[in-house]
């Protein structure tokens, strides 16, 4: 018998990458709804390759009693009205907005870096998706931290429009089109033009000049990783579409040599090193759009501390970054806690 899997915002782009890696990865899955707002109820949406459709249905009168689990990918605003009730009637919700993820009482997973982490989510029946970009680094930053010991990072993000959602992809587009042909490409997602440019700014300021992004990944990192690693971060909105990429400075409280990294990366799950240091011999982000792996390249020593290496890190922000992530999430809780003959 397998389980019961409901997911919220089933139409949006993380929605429907949750419904492809679930369907790619043969999710051992009885039943699953595709659920949304009540624009779509009714609509039908494909399940991945495997030739199903699925019947849309309003969430506003979705009974979750009886189902195993939930994947949230619709947003704070609709993860505050419905995730408890899910989680009051049963089914357990893995979010992937940004609500609950620094609740003391939420556990906020990527499975390769902190599975023991999960056993946490019976005391609201909630798991808590970490932000797109914080997932690939601590994948990258797991296997080197047990080894040395990270004392700071400093990363800088170069983050693709699908981050924003389909408004973000479009604008990219809308302006990129117009560019050419000579028409108006005034910016209404982001706060000045993406086509040909980078944005220096990802979500709300606050008031120490940095913004929510930054802050984001600081506090998910301890969280996740380890409260005594100092991170600071400047986070970029980039004219790609999809595919977030990070140049990542880590600084070890022990030696490190940019060789010993690479032999570590190149062993540690969810990673793939790629790191010739040739032409090409990286990755870019249209090469890491539809893999699983957090990719890893140009690792090298930095001279300037005692201790401290550089690398490039890659990965499709729509997978690793959101919708694999949750998907790994329900299998780590369907083998731990919610065990079933499958």
């Amino acid at each position: 018998m397998g389980y019961r899997v409901v997911v919220v915002g089933a139409t949006g782009n993380v929605g429907r990458e949750i419904l492809n890696i679930l369907a790619e990865r043969e999710f051992p899955a009885d039943e699953v709804a595709a659920v949304a707002s009540s624009r779509s109820h009714g609509t039908m949406i494909d399940f991945g390759d495997s030739g199903k459709e699925l019947k849309v249905q309003s969430i506003e009168h979705f009974d979750f009693t009886g189902w195993d689990m939930a994947l949230f990918a619709a947003g704070s605003d609709v993860s505050r009205i419905y995730a408890p009730i899910s989680a009051a009637a049963g089914c357990v919700v893995i979010d992937n907005s940004s609500l609950y993820r620094m609740d003391p009482d939420v556990p906020l997973i990527v499975p390769e870096v902190n599975p023991q982490a999960i056993s946490g989510y019976t005391r609201k029946n909630i798991i808590a998706n970490p932000n797109c970009s914080t997932a690939q680094m601590v994948v990258a930053l797991k296997p080197l931290h047990d080894a040395a010991g990270i004392k700071r990072v400093v990363v800088s993000t170069y983050q693709s429009v699908s981050g924003a959602g389909k408004q973000g992809m479009d604008e990219l587009f809308e302006q990129s089109r117009n560019i050419f042909v000579g028409d108006s490409n005034t910016p209404v997602k982001f706060t000045k033009q993406i086509a040909f440019n980078v944005i220096p700014h990802i979500d709300d300021f606050l008031d120490d000049g940095s913004t929510k992004e930054e802050w984001k990944m600081v506090v998910e990192t301890k969280k996740i990783l380890d409260p005594k690693i100092k991170v600071t971060a400047t986070c970029v909105r980039v004219p790609v579409f999809v595919g977030h990429s990070e140049s990542i400075n880590i600084e070890f409280e022990r030696e490190m040599s940019a060789e010993e990294a690479q032999k570590i990366l190149r062993e540690s799950p969810g990673i793939m090193l790629v790191d010739k240091r040739e032409d090409g011999g990286y990755v870019t982000p249209v090469e890491c759009v539809g893999d699983y792996a957090t990719f890893v390249s140009r690792v090298r020593d930095d001279p300037t501390v005692d201790y401290g290496i550089n690398l490039w890190c890659v990965s499709d922000n729509l997978r690793k970054g959101a919708a694999l992530n949750a998907v790994q999430i329900a299998e780590l809780l369907g083998r731990r806690h919610l065990k079933k003959d499958v």
